[in-house]
Parts: C-alpha cells; sequence; structure tokens
C-alpha cells in the first residue's frame, strides 16, 4: 500500500542519514574548496579538523534539515519509482530494461521537489564551517605578518546561523525561488542517478531471488543497495560537484561564483582541471552506498507493514 511504502522510505531515510551525515558533510566541503584556498587534502583529514575545530557535533552540522525532509525525500523517490514501474509494465510482465530507466527517470523527477531546498539549506550549514576556518587562519597570517602584531584586532568568531534564519532571509530576499537556487543541476544529478540505480538495484536484486514470487534475502537487498548507490553515485559525481557549487551561497577567500550551470563547468575545468569533477566522489560512494543498501533493506523488509497491521483498524 502506498501508506505503507512512504513510511517504509522514510525510516530507511532517518537510519540512514543519521549513519552516514560526517561522510556526506566532509563531501561537501571537498568539493566547494577550490585551488590555491584547500584547506583538506582528504576525507579523514576534514573530519580530523572539524572535531577539533567545531566538537565532535560539528560533524553533524545540517543534520536536522536532512533528517526533516529526507522523510518526505525517499519516500517520494521510492514510492515514485514502484508507481511508475507498475504502470509501465504490461500485464505484470518483466519490465525492460529501458522501462526500467523510464521509471527510474520520473522518480529522479519528482524526489527534487524536496531534494533541492534540502541539500540548499544544509549545504550552507555544512560549508559554514569550513569557511569560518578558512577566515580565521588567514586573519592568524596576516596577524603574524603585520609589524604591528601587538595592536592587531582578534580574528572574529563565527556566528552561527540555523536553517530557519536562511529559510527566512531566501524567503524574503528571493521568494520561494530562493529555496529552489540550483534546481537544474539537481535535475541534472538526480534524474540520471535513479535512470542508473533503479534498473542496476533491480536486476542486482533479482539474482538474489530463488524463486520470482519469493523476496530475497535482505542481505541480497543490501548488497544490491550498496553496489548499485555507489556505481550510480560515481557516474552523476561531477553534476554534484557543480550542483554543490551553484546552491552555495558563501563563498571562501578569493574562490570564484558562477552564473549558471554552463559558467560553472566552464570555470571548473578551466581552473581546477577535469579531475576537479571527482571532487568527493570517494565520500559520495561511502555515503550513497549504506544509505541506499539500508533504504532497501528497511524498505523490502516491509517495517511499515508490520506498523499498519499493529494499529486497530487495520486488525479489524
Amino acid at each position: 500500500s502506498l501508506p505503507a511504502k512512504l513510511i517504509n522510505g522514510g525510516i530507511a531515510g532517518l537510519i540512514g542519514v543519521t549513519c552516514v551525515f560526517p561522510i556526506d558533510l566532509a563531501k561537501t566541503r571537498l568539493q566547494n574548496q577550490q585551488n590555491g584556498q584547500r584547506m583538506y587534502t582528504s576525507m579523514s583529514d576534514c573530519l580530523i579538523k572539524t572535531i577539533r575545530s567545531e566538537g565532535y557535533f560539528g560533524m553533524y552540522r545540517g543534520a536536522a534539515v536532512n533528517l526533516t525532509l529526507v522523510t518526505p525525500e525517499k519516500a517520494i523517490k521510492l514510492a515514485a519509482n514502484d508507481f511508475f514501474r507498475h504502470h509501465l509494465s504490461k500485464d505484470g510482465k518483466k519490465l525492460t530494461l529501458l522501462r526500467e530507466m523510464l521509471a527510474g527517470c520520473g522518480a529522479g523527477t519528482c524526489q527534487v521537489i524536496v531534494t533541492t531546498p534540502m541539500e540548499m539549506l544544509k549545504i550552507q550549514l555544512q560549508d559554514a564551517g569550513r569557511i569560518a576556518a578558512q577566515k580565521k587562519l588567514m586573519a592568524a597570517q596576516a596577524q603574524l605578518s603585520s609589524s604591528s602584531a601587538v595592536g592587531a584586532a582578534e580574528p572574529a568568531v563565527e556566528t552561527r546561523t540555523t536553517a530557519t534564519q536562511i529559510t527566512r532571509e531566501l524567503l524574503r530576499s528571493k521568494g520561494i525561488a530562493g529555496l529552489y537556487k540550483g534546481l537544474g543541476a539537481t535535475l541534472l544529478r538526480d534524474v540520471p542517478f535513479s535512470i542508473v540505480y533503479f534498473p542496476l538495484f533491480a536486476n542486482l536484486n533479482k539474482l538474489g531471488q530463488k524463486d520470482p514470487n519469493v523476496k530475497a534475502p535482505f542481505y541480497v537487498s543490501f548488497l544490491s543497495g550498496c553496489v548499485a548507490g555507489s556505481t550510480a553515485a560515481v557516474a552523476v559525481n561531477p553534476c554534484d560537484v557543480i550542483k554543490t557549487r551553484l546552491q552555495s551561497l558563501q563563498r571562501g577567500v578569493n574562490e570564484d561564483t558562477y552564473s549558471g550551470i554552463l559558467d560553472c563547468t566552464k570555470k571548473i575545468w578551466q581552473k581546477e582541471g577535469p579531475m576537479a569533477f571527482l571532487k568527493g566522489a570517494y565520500c559520495r560512494a561511502l555515503v550513497i552506498a549504506p544509505l541506499f543498501g539500508i533504504a532497501q533493506v528497511v524498505y523490502f523488509i516491509g517495517i511499515a507493514e508490520f506498523l499498519l497491521d499493529m494499529l486497530p483498524k487495520h486488525r479489524a
């Protein structure tokens, strides 16, 4: 049933995000830093420096936004894929690869309604620590090199903003369109991701089914979700880099700004080289693999069916 699909998707999203959010934070910071202003050399370096400067909970900056909106996002994504697969199937026959890809395309298109504002807010909070650390470092360097270091002012203390404050400011200044900055780049990432992910998962999962009418074991669903998720994540990583750069409202010192997808692509290619489009690919694979592995296990085990059956009206 649709309620069961929505509950399963929501539970899966909450569990997955809680487990992998620190890696996602490292991915965002690695993707946003530009040549000449590099604060971190790797995922582990980013996480260690984040803990030292911002504390353990610094790794979960922006998690509240994700945990709030990931339920509808994952619910829409998984339920929409099932909806399109059902309507594209002919008399219950096996879907062709093209129809599986079309179903994934539909799911990816539907989810951006929630994904775009969620990612917008999350990225501002995740990257705030990197920008603050960069400004403090440059202020300290300037203080040391100044001949009047004794009278130099102390570096400014970071003022932490919340997702609510950012939302209000965007709505006041730009309206609802402010929350949907980077919508085109989000579609460019999520639609191809779903086109690759859902058919690949479905076919990998079938390999573990002894009978077409019996669900595959949970570990098969988990591994299938991990493999399909990481493969799709790496495949669309260049689009994710562009999306992250476009959705960042604040820049570090001497960092480029972008007017759109083509301008962002051109500047990254010219100033940072083609390998810049793979920034954070390792982190993204580590985030997506368990996230979708957990999602598919919860979704296919059917926790929601159990919860709904516990309700009196369903017992009746």
